[in-house]
Order: C-alpha cells, then structure tokens, then sequence
C-alpha cells in the first residue's frame, strides 16, 4: 500500500480530500502533543521499508492501531475523530541499530473496553505488524494508567496474601517441576510429588503439556498428586502444594478441573498461557472466587517475545499478566537455561512486584507505571537452575520469587527427597547469611561450603553440578547500559 504521496500535491490537499494521503496529514503524527494522564502510551520499535520516513512509518502504526484504514473516509466527519486518532508525538533512533526506531504513540482511553486484556490486545497488537510498509515491528514497552488499571481485577491474590495462606515468609518459595513430565502413570508421578515435598519442596508442579494423555488421565494424576501433598503436609507440618494443570481443550473442560482440584484441598492449580487472554481472565476471575491461588505459565510466550526487532517485549506480556489477575508467572531466571538478560529480567521483576515502578531504561522500562494498589504477582524462576546458584538467584531475584529447580531436584544422585534438602538448606543458609549482613554474590560459594558440611545431599549437588551453566547471549537485551560517572 502505498505510503508516499508527491510532495508538490500535499500542501494543497485537504484532510478531507477523497484518495490516498500521507498518515502523518491525516493527524497521526502529532510531535507537539503532551499525553494525557488517562492515555495509554506505546513504544514501539519500528524498521521501515526503504523509502518510507521514520514519522510517516510511526503515524501509520498510529493510525492502522486506532481509526485510519488506507484511505480517506468521508464517516470520520460522523464521530469527534481527533479524540479517537491514535497520536505518534516522538521519533527516537535506537542507538547503534541502524534503519531502526523507536517510536512513542498516545491512545485515547476510550479506544478501549474497560477490563478486557482481548480487546486491549486487538487494538495495539491486531492488524498492525502486518502492514507491508515496515519490515518488523515490535511493542516494547507500554504505560497502562491507573485509570484503566483499575477496571481490572489484578492478581486474584497477590503476594502478601499467598505468604500468609502458605504461613511462609522472609525466603523464597521453592518448587519443582515433575520430571519426565509426560510418560509416567499416575501413581508414579504421585510418588515424584510426594518424595520432593517431603524433602523440603513448597510446590512441586504440572508442565504445560501435560493435561490428560491416555498414559494419565487428568482426574487420576489430581487424586495421587493430592494423596502426595496431603502426606507430605502431614509429615513436615507445613502447608504444601501441587500445580494443578487444568488446561484443556475448552471452558466447560477447565472449570471441571479445576473445580475438582478445589474439592480435593489443592491450595493452588496452573493454567498455560496458550488458552488465550479471555480464558484467563475467566480463570483469574474464578481463583478468586474459590480462594484458589493461580498459577500461570508462559508456555509459547518465546514465539511472540524473544526476538529483538519484532513480536512483543516480555514486559508488556507481563503487564497484561498483572491486569488478567494471575497469582503466578514464569519470568526468568538470568542464570539458568532459559533466554533471560539480567537487566531486562530485573524490569520484569520490577513489573511484577512493585506498587509504582519507575521508567528505567537501562531495564528496558520506557515509562513510569503506577498499578494503584493492584496486588503484586509472584515471578516464578524455572529452568536449568541448581543449589549452587543459589548465591547468584538470590542476589539478582530477591526473596519475592518461586525458584523451580526440575532436574536439579529429581536428577539428584542421591534421591528425589535428597534433591529437594539441597535446595532447602541452601537457600535457608544463603538467607541466613545475608540477614546477618553478609555479601550473599561474593561470599556465596563460601556460605554454601559451609553448609555442605553438614548437609551431604547440599555437597554432593554442588558436586556434581557446581560447573554447569547456560553461558550464551541474550537476543533481547535493553538498548541502553549504564555509563559510569565520574
């Protein structure tokens, strides 16, 4: 479609001339205007086509995501069309990438359905990174204000109430994830359950794709997983939990499960990210109801977020996540084998788990954003991490996160239960050591030493896996680093 109209012609023509004009002389490329507190900002990275101008570029994403379709049209005059035109007001170069930029677009907050991540998405995200004038296009960041953030229901919890339902507090929460997750029968992965609560788990969980195979039906791994949990409370006197995956093909399907979930004692159940924003909110909406923590994982969020120049940026991923009202999500690890840079996983944290977060680009946060008081969603650190990182999880994710050890927990030699006593005993012995104000990075490997001594299932874990890391470039890193001052 074309996007570049002679320039001799434009100053004569109106904005109401019939045919096809340039975005920028329709209204979309507004560099004069001051945002509003109630509009909902966007950055976006654009690439242009050759030959289409960066604003041209910005006032067509502008437009195509609000009212504009790729000619005038006379039914503008019908509404107040100024208040409805989406506003590209900024054109910044991203720094060291050439032909890219990132451009910042104002959203009236009546473009929107109040409380409804589907529409919101439709909106931003929908026919826009298809357009044939720019070869990529992501959504980096997004200010949702507080106006629209509160016509959601956010976190069905939060992290302040989970503590108190779990009556754990000052660490962070450890969790599996059952391995082989798919192929064993029901009552073996109950036995997975049971043997990693009882050695000092919180959680063991459900992956993503295990729902109801015809090696284990849904309703069988839910009685064995609660027998477990149930036993395993019973031994250790603290209140555990089993990620009850109720994912399936449809609504009727998943309420079915995960009311039985309920009706078993299960403290918590797990719905995937694949079923779609509407089902979550339905689900957000439900854990609420039935007192139900909800646990959410990202499954496929990597096909849309980790490329650099197109797709959306986890943060926004996240802030929609907050907004549908999940208790849980997966955010990274820094140090395990998942993409993860260690500034943009801080923003995500950020996100997650603070009341008013600052712009800070050097985390990849292009805008303040205030939730006005929407509960805070526990991240969840999972995959390829170990005891002995114990020093590092803990320096860069803090004490308000899940950290998931899979098969650093069930590939422990000396046992499922073994694997989860390391995990404990390291991160308790990493806390204890920082509240005593010790330097928990760079005495780490010494506080962990120490408490091996005594603790065979923590010596031979930091044994057999103190050299293992996933050491490869993050593809998506913020555009900007922190120069020191001098």
């Amino acid at each position: 479609m074309p996007l570049i109209v002679d320039d001799d012609l434009a100053p004569e023509r109106s904005r109401w001339a019939s045919g096809v004009i340039p975005y920028k002389e329709m209204g979309y490329w507004q560099p004069d205007y001051q945002p509003k507190e109630t509009d909902i900002l966007c950055a976006f990275r654009i690439t242009p086509q050759e030959g289409v101008e960066p604003e041209e570029a910005a006032a067509a994403v502008a437009g195509e995501s609000s009212t504009a379709t790729w000619t005038v049209v006379w039914t503008d005059r019908l509404t107040s069309y100024e208040d409805y035109q989406a506003k590209a007001f900024r054109v910044l170069p991203v720094p060291g990438t050439p032909n890219q930029y990132m451009a910042y677009i104002a959203y009236d907050l009546d473009l929107f359905e109040e409380g409804s991540i589907a529409n919101l998405a439709s909106s931003i995200i929908g026919n826009v990174f298809g357009f044939k004038a720019l070869k990529a296009l992501r959504l980096e960041d997004m200010r949702i204000p507080p106006h629209y953030a509160k016509t959601f229901q956010g976190p069905a919890h939060g992290i302040v109430m989970e503590r108190e339902i779990l009556n754990k507090f000052g660490r962070p929460l450890l969790g599996a994830t059952t391995k082989p997750k798919l192929g064993l029968s029901a009552r073996n992965y109950g036995r997975v359950v049971y043997e990693a609560l009882r050695g000092g788990l919180d959680f063991v969980k459900d992956d993503e794709n295990i729902n109801s195979q015809p090696f284990m039906r849904w309703r069988d791994r839910f009685l064995y997983c609660m027998e477990a949990v149930t036993k395993a409370m019973a031994e250790t006197g603290e209140i555990k939990g089993h990620y009850m995956n109720v994912t399936a093909a449809d609504m009727e399907s998943i309420y079915e499960r995960a009311d039985f979930a309920k009706q078993l004692g299960s403290v918590i159940i797990m719905i995937d990210l694949t079923v779609g924003f509407s089902a979550l909110q339905s689900m957000a909406r439900w854990a609420r109801r039935n007192g139900v923590l909800l646990h959410l994982h990202r499954a496929g969020h990597a096909t849309f977020t980790r490329q650099k120049t197109h797709g959306v940026s986890f943060r926004v991923l996240a802030k929609w996540c907050r907004l549908i009202g999940v208790d849980h999500l997966h955010a990274g690890t820094v140090v395990g084998k998942l993409e993860g840079d260690p500034n943009a996983i801080a923003g995500y944290y950020d996100t997650l788990r603070l009341n008013r977060v600052p712009a800070n680009p050097v985390h990849g946060l292009l805008f303040d954003q205030d939730w006005a008081s929407l509960p805070a969603v526990m991240p969840v650190a999972s995959g390829g991490i170990h005891a002995a990182q114990m020093p590092e999880l803990l320096h860069y994710l803090g004490e308000d996160v899940v950290l998931q050890f899979g098969g650093g927990t069930i590939g422990h030699p000396m046992g499922i239960a073994a694997g989860a006593t390391a995990n404990r005993v390291a991160v308790e012995a990493m806390i204890q050591a920082r509240n005593e104000g010790r330097d928990v990075l760079r005495e780490g490997p010494e506080i962990l030493a120490r408490a091996a001594r005594w603790c065979p299932p923590l010596r031979q874990a930091i044994d057999l896996w103190k050299d293992i890391s996933f050491n490869y470039a993050s593809t998506d890193t913020p555009d900007v680093v922190a120069t020191p001052s001098f």
